[in-house]
């Protein structure tokens, strides 16, 4: 595949993805649930792109481009931090309900499509 549709594809994907992102963040689930979702939804559609091995222009226009853009380890980082200067524990919770959600929902995907 040429270097320049590459990057296309990654760049059409991560521009869907961060404006999905945001649309959940600034929804009526308010912005540590909307980003919980975003991650969720997007480590299960991440599972299920491993799964189907799909093209490489499909890969990374969804996989790198749109998931990667959809799920961020940058807001997160920044929520976890916010959440931390008022309750650690609930920094914590939320961080661990992230990881075991995202990860958990890849894995259940893998598992289902095998």
């Amino acid at each position: 595949m040429p270097w320049a549709w590459a990057v296309l594809a990654v760049a059409v994907g991560g521009s869907t993805g961060a404006v999905v992102r945001h649309l959940l963040s600034v929804s009526g689930w308010g912005s540590l649930r909307g980003v919980l979702v975003a991650n969720t939804v997007g480590s299960a559609a991440l599972g299920v792109l491993v799964a189907l091995e799909p093209a490489p222009v499909v890969l990374l226009l969804l996989g790198t481009g749109l998931c990667g853009a959809l799920t961020t380890w940058s807001t997160l980082a920044v929520q976890t931090a916010e959440l931390g200067r008022h309750s650690r524990s609930r920094a914590a919770a939320y961080l661990a309900l992230t990881l075991v959600l995202g990860v958990g929902s890849a894995l259940a995907v893998l598992a289902l499509l095998d």
